[in-house]
């Protein structure tokens, strides 16, 4: 959906007619498995220093599972090595599987099940319909592209991986673990972002790190298809729920492949549960079959 096309159209919860047709939990399956999900990747985290339950140890850019799985973000320790940093053996085996295993499933299912800003800048996009603001400033999407090339660029320059000083994904999960400081205001940023400013400001457009798994998941296997396109009655609901609506078109609307083939995809399933004639769900990246 263009923002002239959104113009056009009211407001609402996108999923009232998919709540209608199909009932509350099934409009809401994946988000809520979303939910389940950041919430689970917190409670490991949180597990250890607040009862004493050492599942896992570190934060999201790097920690050690069980004593034995070691899991680093391939993003910081590729910004370390940019800076001139000799890397452990542990961090860079934990960024080859965590790049391995974003590269299969989609670079962005990070952004939609893991990180916990997203909880952040989904509340501020539900609360922007529900107060009906218009304000919506355009940005480029490509912006994210060149803010992750100054991050590395900032990484070699100033010999310190320097986006983690600010980075609010890691600012926040950092504050829920040991506690917030400065984290409160970058955090309260990317919200007021999202609501005043601009729709989707922080993820669709800025975040650096989407950037990067973006880039990271552009062959992923795991992708939505939207295999019924045949029962889409127009409503475009699916354009409104979903934190990237450019990429749905040419897989409902083009003639060509039914898999949204675009790594900007973020595999949140949100689309899935809010189409109440079920167009979309989940495939493999060669199933090319349309009902």
């Amino acid at each position: 959906m263009t923002r002239a096309e959104a113009a056009l159209h009211p407001p609402h919860a996108p999923a009232a007619a998919a709540v209608a047709a199909k009932g509350l939990l099934l409009a809401h399956r994946w988000l809520l498995l979303r939910r389940a999900s950041q919430l689970a990747v917190l409670a490991l985290f949180l597990a250890g220093p607040l009862a004493g339950i050492w599942i896992v140890k570190g934060n999201l850019a790097s920690s050690l599972t069980l004593d034995v799985l070691p899991l680093s973000d391939p993003y910081v320790v590729l910004q370390g090595l940019a800076a001139g940093h000799v890397m452990a053996a542990n961090a860079l085996i934990g960024a080859g599987v965590m790049a391995a295993f974003y590269a299969l499933a989609g670079g962005r299912v990070y952004c939609a099940w893991v990180c916990p800003v997203n909880v952040v800048t989904d509340t501020a996009s539900w609360l922007r319909r529900r107060l009906g603001l218009r304000l919506d400033i355009s940005l480029p999407r490509n912006a994210r592209l060149w803010l992750l090339g100054i991050t590395f660029a900032l990484a070699a320059v100033t010999g310190a991986i320097a986006w983690e000083w600010v980075n609010p994904v890691s600012m926040l999960h950092r504050g829920l673990i040991f506690g917030f400081g400065l984290a409160w205001a970058v955090v309260l940023a990317v919200f007021l972002l999202d609501l005043l400013v601009s729709a989707r400001a922080w993820c669709g457009h800025l975040c650096p790190m989407g950037a990067f798994y973006s880039l990271l998941g552009t062959g992923a296997l795991l992708r939505v298809s939207a295999r019924v396109a045949s029962r889409c009655d127009d409503c475009l609901d699916c354009y409104r729920a979903c934190p990237e609506p450019q990429v749905i078109q040419p897989a409902l609307k083009g003639a060509g492949s039914p898999i949204i083939r675009s790594a900007a995809c973020t595999n949140c399933g949100r689309c899935i549960d809010v189409c109440s004639q079920d167009v979309f769900r989940f495939a493999i990246r060669f199933d090319q079959r349309r009902n």
